[in-house]
């Protein structure tokens, strides 16, 4: 189940809510009932296996 981050927009609250894909997303802040909006974050991708950087196709180093 994805975790979706809010902050409101009258107290500024922030808060981490687990929700499904199909659930709606929530408007109003649990702490002043004020309007919520979601906050978009950078996604740390993380490639798991060969091939994915340069160093894995390159020979093995001679020593020199």
């Amino acid at each position: 189940m994805p975790t979706y981050q809010y902050a409101c927009t009258t107290c500024g609250h922030e808060f981490e809510l687990f929700q499904s894909f199909s659930e709606d997303a929530i408007t109003l802040c649990p702490e002043c009932q004020g309007e919520v909006r979601k906050v978009y974050s950078n996604v740390g991708v993380v490639f798991k296996g060969g091939g994915f950087y340069k160093t894995d196709s390159r020979p093995a180093s001679s020593g020199e």
